[in-house]
């Protein structure tokens, strides 16, 4: 006997070692020069602050599963980790450290808190990488990049600098997404907008000439009426073609405002009157531009009211001051009225904080040249999206891209390289620290912004390989082949990495975009701190063991579509994974000990197969056709499935249930070879493609197979390639017939009420010739798992009370019952039970015949009604069948 498995899958004794193992003999990592056949995923860069989440969890494994899947299959599979700087969110940590200290970034200065930062990346940053490998992911740690190190600084800088020369980065002033909190520009991606329970408030804006009623126009931001500069109607509104290019009053100030007339105006909504503030809405930004209004800023950085309003509301909050205004308004007798109003309010995806649309001196991104190539290549089918509706929202915003603020009021990030003159009006843009001005050799000042977060983020499919540098790594790892993320970043970073890709490489960064879904909890929520329901992955691991967590994430993670988890039932949530790593541990368990390394070495081809080994390896040449074809589709999901069924119920319940007793020698030699043979192969294949899903508990059977060791691996494949010669349809159509005869055997004995521990007899009438050398061949174990003896009869039709079951190849089985069952009292039960469906039945056919229920009831009523009706008939139909066979019938 050879060793023996554990009696008890223990996850937390295997993984964290052998992960240890694989590192360390370095199996994720391919040096440059020996990448041949390159397959490269670049993975989405977590934040330096981040934990794994649950969707780090599924993000990761659906990468770990394709960059496994292709080293197994030859090729030189590398995956780049590394994270990202994450401006906004990473000072904001700092910042709260410090505000427990009783200190602000400003008391710091922006030195001393950049090193604070960077002390603070040190100890912390590398956290969420020890998870990654917590979880199994296979990257090539040796690559591991960060987004602000020296090389990917160097190419922010030179990409900075190239948009600069070609005309392409901007400054200029715009009305841009500005939180109050973080201080800072967001850019429309980083603006996340929620369904808020507001007013609409009606004012009256007087006409300059005396005696004129007015203009009514409408807000949510009444505070904001201190900028206006001027009203625009619809130029076809003929309630207005009289007032176009008078003036009105602005209430509270005195300003004089034109009334214009512009297209933008939705002379549907309200009073077809609409307020222009030029300096606090994007779309009055461009009205005022089509109509040269000037632009009044009433605000300040932090949400007060600036200088530029009026001298009683100077200093005021936002929200102070809009209930000023509205009392100042109604004491004027100029608001109108007000009605409730529920309308999408932008708030500051890290903080929170409304966000506050806000005139301001930033630095854009001309978007619109570099979108045209990126549209194009999705267009031309040289991009991909998985699932391919996600393609249309790439589309739609590609062909409706707007200029990107990529200026951020932060000290933590790529600071912005542009230097000002302290003597002249020159500025400069620089790949390296100039020291000096080129103009007239006066003092220079560095513009103190950094750049947004995902300007570095666009660039890291070729910044982590060595560009601006000819790198050995550029040369052979660009482009990289998928990109897995979630939905949410589509626009924040795919496609901004597709336009830069194109601009600085002259080529897609990647062919593939799979789009995994989003995991929810049990309710269809979104998880979040906020609401309590997250599952942290490192205490499933701890629980569960990564295999089983893994396992059930790809298995529920069809394309696309999001997955929901009960975050207060773990054991429930990850029980498929969990149990199907019990099943194969128990399975390899059982079968180790009855193999060899001859079993191994040889080709079960070489041995003379029954028919459950013809079968087992047909199925196993099958299911390896279908992964390979789900997992070049990225349908993990099928490809989970496939290696679960295959698995548990082909090679578990049926292939090993069947060799029992040969593996035990009681069929002799020749089919104990034959069986341990076939059976080394099978569970060895069956390993390798798990391996991508489950790593852990695959390389460690494979590695108990005789004659393998501790040193043996599978993670560089090979991934099977069964010979043609193992597929077998004659032998799958026979034990398909064999797997139909058990089943209807055990349907008839669990409708029969027959004692699961006795032994029934079952009459084969009419099988045709193929069926019969099946059972010839395999009725030994058939009859075992079926409790069952076989008799075959020709012709005659069997007498007594007795169930009756059609197979597929019109051969009849007949189960005598009259020494299985009390067929008096059975007969009884039914008659009663039949009697008690009559009367439903009847109920349910007078309400369906009464003309009022049909006119009354509700559509969905009456068809569940129906299929109430449709139901009761076919249990009355099957109850009917099953007490006349309970007759004598001879």
């Amino acid at each position: 006997m050879n060793e023996t498995l554990d009696p008890r899958y223990d996850p937390d004794g295997i993984e964290a070692p052998l992960y240890r193992k694989w590192e360390a003999a370095g199996l994720f990592h391919v040096p440059a020069g020996d990448v041949k056949r390159p397959y490269v995923i670049s993975i989405p860069p977590p934040n330096v602050t981040g934990v794994l989440h649950m969707g780090h969890a599924l993000n990761h494994t659906i990468q770990d599963v394709l960059i496994r899947w292709r080293r197994m299959q030859g090729y030189d599979a590398v995956w780049v980790p590394g994270m990202d700087h994450a401006g906004i969110a990473t000072q904001n940590v700092v910042e709260r450290d410090l505000a427990k200290e009783g200190l602000t970034r400003w008391d710091l200065g922006r030195e001393r808190f950049v090193e604070r930062v960077w002390a603070w990346v040190d100890e912390y940053g590398d956290q969420i990488l020890d998870q990654q490998r917590a979880i199994g992911d296979s990257c090539d740690w040796e690559r591991t990049r960060f987004t602000l190190d020296e090389g990917l600084s160097r190419a922010v800088r030179e990409v900075f600098v190239r948009l600069y020369e070609k005309g392409l980065i901007y400054r200029g002033s715009y009305i841009i997404n500005w939180c109050p909190r973080c201080q800072t520009a967001l850019s429309n991606e980083e603006v996340e907008h929620k369904e808020v329970a507001g007013k609409l408030y009606q004012i009256r804006y007087p006409l300059a000439e005396a005696g004129e009623e007015g203009v009514v126009v409408a807000t949510t931001r009444p505070e904001t009426m201190l900028g206006d500069t001027g009203v625009a109607v619809h130029p076809e509104d003929a309630r207005y073609h009289a007032l176009v290019g008078a003036e009105l009053i602005l209430p509270l100030v005195g300003r004089r405002l034109p009334i214009v007339a512009d297209e933008y105006v939705d002379p549907e909504f309200g009073s077809g009157a609409v307020k222009v503030t030029p300096a606090h809405d994007p779309n009055d930004f461009e009205i005022g531009e089509r109509h040269g209004l000037p632009r009044v800023n009433v605000m300040s950085a932090d949400a007060s009211m600036s200088d530029e309003a009026p001298e009683a509301y100077r200093g005021l909050d936002r929200f102070e001051a809009r209930e000023r205004v509205l009392e100042d308004l109604e004491a004027g007798g100029f608001l109108v009225g007000a009605e409730a109003h529920t309308h999408a309010v932008g708030h500051c995806y890290r903080c929170d904080t409304v966000v506050e649309p806000w005139l301001s001196e930033q630095w854009f991104v001309r978007m619109k040249p570099l979108a045209e190539r990126g549209l194009a290549a999705h267009r031309e089918g040289r991009l991909r999206f998985h699932p391919k509706h996600f393609g249309k929202k790439y589309d739609h915003w590609m062909e409706n891209i707007r200029d990107w603020c990529i200026s951020r009021q932060l000290w933590w990030g790529h600071r912005i390289p542009v230097w000002y003159c302290q003597m002249c009006d020159a500025q400069v843009v620089a790949r390296e620290d100039p020291t000096e001005c080129p103009e007239c050799a006066g003092g220079l000042e560095q513009d103190p912004d950094v750049l947004d977060t995902w300007f570095s983020s666009a660039l890291w499919p070729f910044s982590t390989v060595g560009w601006p540098e000819e790198t050995e790594d550029l040369r052979v790892l660009y482009p990289t082949h998928a990109l897995v993320t979630g939905p949410g970043i589509i626009f924040f970073w795919v496609a901004r990495m597709v336009m830069m890709g194109l601009e600085f490489m002259g080529e897609l960064p990647f062919r593939d975009v799979v789009i995994n879904g989003t995991v929810r909890d049990h309710l269809g929520r979104r998880m979040a701190k906020s609401l309590g329901n997250g599952i942290d992955p490192l205490e499933v691991v701890e629980r569960f063991g990564a295999d089983a967590m893994r396992f059930t994430l790809v298995n529920a993670a069809a394309m696309g579509t999001d997955i929901q988890l009960n975050y207060q039932d773990l054991e429930s949530a990850f029980a498929v994974g969990r149990n199907f790593g019990n099943k194969i541990w128990n399975a390899a368990r059982f079968a180790l000990p009855y193999l060899s390394e001859e079993d191994v070495a040889e080709s079960p081809l070489d041995r003379t197969l029954e028919l459950e080994d013809r079968w087992i390896l047909s199925r196993f040449q099958g299911v390896v056709a279908e992964i390979n074809e789900a997992l070049e589709a990225f349908r993990l999901h099928d490809a989970a499935s496939a290696a679960y069924r295959f698995g548990w119920g082909e090679f578990c319940d049926w292939y090993l249930e069947l060799v029992k007793a040969r593996l035990r020698g009681e069929r002799g030699e020749e089919s104990r070879a034959a069986a341990t043979t076939t059976l080394a192969h099978a569970l060895d294949g069956w390993m390798r493609l798990l391996h991508p899903i489950m790593p852990f508990i695959s390389e460690t059977i494979v590695r108990r197979l005789p004659g393998r060791g501790e040193a043996y691996t599978i993670v560089s494949g090979p991934w099977p390639e069964p010979p043609e010669e193992w597929s077998d349809a004659a032998a799958e159509r026979d034990m398909s017939s064999l797997q139909e005869i058990v089943g209807h055997v055990r349907n008839l004995r669990a409708e029969y009420r027959v004692d699961p521990g006795r032994e029934v007899r079952v009459i084969v009438r009419g099988a045709p010739p193929e069926l019969r050398s099946a059972l010839e061949d395999a009725g030994q174990g058939v009859a075992r798992l079926a409790r069952a003896t076989f008799q075959e009869v020709d012709g005659q039709q069997p007498s007594g009370p007795g169930a009756h079951a059609v197979l597929r190849s019109g051969a009849e089985l007949f189960l005598p019952l009259a020494d299985l069952v009390d067929v008096g009292r059975e007969r009884e039960r039914l008659s009663k039970e039949l009697a008690r469906l009559e009367e439903i039945l009847a109920s349910s056919k007078a309400r369906l015949d009464s003309r009022k229920f049909l006119e009354r009831a509700p559509a969905d009523v009456v068809e569940r009604e129906r299929e109430k009706e449709r139901s009761i008939e076919e249990r009355r139909r099957r109850l009917m069948e099953k007490r006349r066979a309970l007759e004598e019938t001879g």
